[in-house]
């Protein structure tokens, strides 16, 4: 089968074929297949009648066959496909060109005319020059190229799932003008804009809900992720609902179906509000996201970002062959991450040594205080999350006055000022290893919260907060170091590592701890021949 970050070149096209056979959602987004006799690419779990394997070519990526003259296919929608996995353990020009398609992945790390070669360069500290050999080596087409193609299926799911004026289609997927965007669209799809919404366009109008589908690969533990937020849901954003549409009564265990929050987008100076909402269909392995029409100019953000929160770009394949032998019942987890890494952050420092009830306390309190109110019609959804700015000019008596210790105070304060004057990014865009410095330099934030917003908010699948009590109880030691060192053999999966190790079945702690020193002994052996070596 292919192999996560395989190049074009080293695709194996039999098993590709046979993946594309089966419909084998485990391979959605790992891949693309062009048609020749059709001039067509599709996804792996394409239902259309299966093509001849001479008429058969297979691509990593869907900028590479639109590279190649390929349009996408209007029924399996290559737009829906999960994204692939920018992480790797390979060399450091590869790792290199997949960090540039990370960023241009990324609408929040973008400026407002989005992301250039150039500064893409400069962020990476190389030059344009470099940057564009590597890229075009890695993917077989240039970053340029590799931009337009994900600007162009952007705007292509906006087409097909909304009723959004073509204006407003080409300016949210990254066009300056609907004349560019017009001569993009026919150039590459040999259609206008309009002919394609006539084809399948959604209902809608003003006023309502848009509604969007989301890929992921499975298996994907739904129920886990759910609850995870559902546990932690703050009173006026957020609201976990069951089948029948209910909060849950107090102290039971139901199974939550849906989520719903507010959020807001700042974009060129202006603040975008608004409400989104969550739910799963496992039988087509997509999430259902409707957003309200407030947030229709900053659609591309509020997908990446749902996309981001419920972790649906991990490659399940890559990360079980790394971690199914020391955990074996984590196969469907997934890391939980945010819409908005402000609000994780000081979510983060208020659940520090104390219980998650009592951080939703703390939470409920500081939103009530100090957050904006907000229109929505879902009930129980009313405020949004206080802003940096509204967080930075607190008085050290308001927050007080709602709980939180003076330590606690410094650090929230001392993150809202970074984050307010643009010094602090904290989205998946952000440059790691310097974030998680920063964020240490400040008071009260420690090596813990400094891991776990890794984890979370800059999406880094590789953070280990190994000072955590909880997780090193379930990993059977008791120091930082051992859980340190034998986590190496994680890597670069370490953040999933976390979570299998938080979800280990309580019947079974001496089997979890058992595999965690065989993979310490392991380490320990490799590092000492080499160090003879």
């Amino acid at each position: 089968m292919p192999t996560p970050h395989a190049s074009t070149e080293a695709l194996e096209s039999d098993a590709c074929y046979l993946a594309m056979k089966t419909h084998d959602a485990r391979f959605d987004g790992s891949f693309f297949t062009a048609v020749t006799s059709t001039g067509i690419y599709c996804r792996p779990v394409c239902r259309v009648k299966l093509p001849r394997r001479e008429n058969c070519r297979f691509f990593r990526h869907a900028a590479q066959a639109e590279a190649e003259g390929f349009r996408p296919c209007l029924r399996c929608r290559p737009e829906l496909a999960p994204r692939a996995a920018s992480w790797s353990t390979e060399d450091a020009s590869r790792i290199l060109a997949l960090q540039a398609a990370r960023l241009i992945d990324e609408p929040d790390a973008w400026s407002e005319d989005g992301p250039g070669a150039a500064q893409i360069a400069a962020r990476l500290g190389v030059s344009d020059r470099h940057l564009r050999r590597i890229f075009e080596a890695q993917f077989g087409v240039s970053p340029l190229q590799y931009l337009q193609t994900r600007r162009l299926l952007a705007a292509k799911q906006l087409i097909a799932d909304t009723r959004l004026p073509m204006t407003q289609v080409a300016l949210a997927s990254g066009f300056a003008s609907v004349r560019r965007f017009n001569a993009a669209f026919l150039e590459h799809y040999g259609l206008n804009p309009s002919a394609l919404r006539r084809a399948g366009g959604a209902e809608g109008g003003a006023g309502k809900a848009i509604e969007v589908r989301l890929g992921f690969r499975p298996p994907y533990d739904v129920g886990a992720m759910l609850g995870f937020f559902a546990r932690r849901a703050l009173r006026g954003i957020e609201v976990a609902t069951t089948a029948d549409g209910k909060e849950p009564a107090k102290g039971s265990t139901p199974a939550f179906v849906r989520l719903a929050r507010t959020l807001s987008v700042q974009q060129g100076g202006q603040a975008h509000t608004g409400w989104l909402q969550l739910r799963f269909d496992m039988e087509r392995e997509q999430m259902l996201l409707s957003v309200s029409d407030s947030l229709a100019a900053v659609l591309p953000i509020v997908i990446s970002r749902a996309r981001a929160m419920l972790d649906l770009d991990a490659e399940p394949m890559a990360i079980n062959a790394a971690l199914h032998e020391a955990f074996p019942h984590g196969d469907g987890l997934r890391v939980p991450g945010t819409v908005d890494g402000f609000e994780l952050a000081v979510r983060a420092v208020l659940g520090q040594q104390i219980t998650v009830a009592a951080a939703r306390t703390l939470g409920s309190r500081l939103v009530e205080a100090f957050g904006e109110t907000v229109a929505t019609p879902i009930e129980g959804l009313n405020r949004l999350f206080p802003t940096p700015a509204a967080l930075a000019a607190a008085s050290g008596d308001a927050l007080g006055k709602l709980g939180i210790v003076r330590q606690r105070q410094a650090a929230l304060q001392a993150i809202a000022r970074e984050v307010a004057c643009g010094k602090l990014a904290l989205h998946a865009g952000a440059d790691v290893p310097s974030t998680i410095a920063a964020l240490q330099e400040l008071p009260g934030i420690g090596a813990w919260t400094a891991q776990y917003i890794a984890m979370r908010a800059l999406r880094w699948p590789d953070a280990f907060p190994a000072g955590d009590v909880a997780l090193q109880k379930a990993l059977g030691v008791t120091t930082e170091r051992a859980a340190s060192q034998a986590s190496q053999a994680w890597r670069p999966w370490r953040s999933y590592a976390v979570l299998r190790a938080w979800h280990a079945p309580s019947s079974s702690p001496a089997a979890a701890a058992a595999a965690f020193l065989a993979a310490a002994e392991l380490f320990n052996n490799l590092a000492t021949a080499g160090a003879s070596a």
